[in-house]
């Protein structure tokens, strides 16, 4: 009788084995069709404790921190919606509420929803009788043209009587992020528009927050994917190649925007500065210098343009800045300025950088504090000269030094006679034919030969400032 036993009791496992399962997707779906739920994550990883959260694609674990984790996420949520007014309210009553600002919408869920990556759809739950919809491009500035590009977001909020959201294939214990890397390719508009936005959004929330980019492109995540690591603990998704139903316990759409190349600490969470922003920089592409002085003799890296905007008389500048006794540098566009983890570390090696008015200045945010950036100040370029990287420059601890051009030293005098109004007064050209015109004048037109003479005494005020470090 023992022996006709043995055999039942050694199936026993693994008839359990194969019932067990099967009874939580029966649990599950009687609950996906009742309410949103986030309690089943044993079930898709059943080797992993309650206190850990698993990354999508890498199974990488990442340890919960202990303590009530999911009021300190509402609390971290509800810090990016405007408390007091009507979206803090609707908030705190619905769990749903989009902070619109001037330039910028983002829209909050500190409650449980689902993220269709298939189309880019976001379900929420609602004690309205009524479906409501709202459709959002997350991309930092609202105003901007590239929006058109962006992939839209359906925010979907439904009742508990209507048609329920899709099954859950992957549950997360961190909120999701959700925002697109827009038109790619300028590193101003990079990191001015997506990544100091990122920042601005996710940095409180400490690594915990799952990222998912739209219009996911690979050679965004090459130039800033370590960035992105030390804002998120687990792989950036790409819903293109995903196609799936994940469940988050809150969510966040869309990234806040401050100003161009700029954050206003009382408008953040966490109060965090451009210094702050700047330590981030440091960190992820594993820059040496944090102070200029730490740099053992002047080191000047000047930026060539090869198209627009150009030094007529290069040559003669370098020269110049050679027998002033600057190792000097010089970086066309090329491969190696949007190789970020090189070019980082050469920006950082250098206590001086010129430039002309564009975005290569943009890589000042890698210059060693105390350093000093030269910005050569080209017609009709005045007001967006110190507002995109004068302001920056002092925000961040780095000098800055205004070579603003004469009319003779600008390529545009030929083209137009000395007395025009495209030289005499850049404001017309704005005034008649708006930003277009004026860009096509000033920034695509442009060219500059230096006045040597007047550059020099500029570079000796930069060399007076960065061997007095040293001392």
């Amino acid at each position: 009788m023992e022996k006709l036993k043995m055999p039942c009791f050694r199936a026993t496992p693994l008839i359990f084995l194969i019932i067990f399962p099967l009874l939580f997707i029966g649990v599950d779906f009687f609950w996906e069709n009742t309410a949103l739920s986030f309690h089943g994550c044993k079930f898709f990883f059943p080797s992993i404790p309650a206190s850990s959260e698993t990354s999508f694609s890498t199974g990488k674990v990442v340890n919960k921190a202990p303590g009530d984790q999911l009021g300190l996420m509402k609390f971290q949520l509800s810090r990016l919606v405007k408390s007091g007014g009507e979206d803090g309210r609707n908030l705190e009553f619905t769990g749903f509420a989009c902070d619109k600002s001037v330039r910028s919408v983002v829209c909050v869920a500190d409650q449980p929803v689902k993220i269709d990556t298939r189309n880019m759809t976001v379900y929420v739950s609602s004690n309205q009788t009524t479906e409501q919809e709202t459709i959002i491009r997350p991309y930092a500035k609202q105003e901007d043209e590239v929006l058109k590009s962006i992939t839209p977001v359906r925010i979907f909020r439904h009742g508990n009587l209507m048609k329920s959201p899709p099954f859950c294939e992957y549950r997360h214990e961190i909120p999701a992020v959700v925002f697109s890397t827009g038109s790619t390719g300028n590193v101003f508009h990079e990191i001015s528009e997506i990544i100091i936005p990122l920042f601005i959004t996710t940095k409180q929330f400490e690594s915990r927050v799952f990222f998912i980019l739209e219009d996911y492109k690979p050679s965004f995540m090459a130039k800033y994917g370590k960035i992105l690591s030390h804002l998120s603990a687990f792989e950036v998704m790409n819903p293109a190649s995903n196609g799936s139903v994940h469940c988050f316990p809150g969510s966040v759409i869309g990234v806040k925007y401050n100003d161009n190349l700029a954050l206003n600490s009382s408008e953040i969470p966490g109060g965090y500065s451009m210094l702050d922003f700047r330590h981030l920089l440091r960190q992820s592409y594993g820059l040496r210098f944090t102070h200029a002085s730490q740099i053992s003799k002047p080191r000047l890296l000047l930026l060539s343009r090869t198209n627009t905007r150009r030094f007529l008389n290069e040559d003669e500048m370098i020269l110049m800045m050679k027998e002033l006794g600057f190792e000097t540098i010089v970086v066309k566009r090329s491969s190696l300025a949007s190789n970020l983890n090189k070019f980082t570390k050469m920006i950082n090696s250098c206590s001086v950088l010129v430039g002309a008015h564009g975005a290569g200045l943009t890589n000042e945010l890698f210059l060693p504090s105390g350093a000093v950036m030269v910005q050569v100040e080209l017609l009709g370029t005045e007001w967006a000269s110190n507002m995109y990287y004068g302001d920056t420059a002092r925000a961040m601890g780095v000098h800055y030094l205004r070579y603003k051009i004469e009319p003779e030293e600008s390529s545009l005098v030929k083209l137009y006679g000395r007395n025009h109004p495209v030289i005499t007064d850049p404001g017309y050209m704005y005034n008649k034919g708006g930003y277009r015109a004026a860009r096509t004048v000033y920034l695509d037109l442009q060219n500059v030969r230096i006045n040597l003479v007047r550059l020099r005494e500029t570079l000796v005020e930069a060399l007076s400032i960065v061997t007095d470090l040293e001392k």
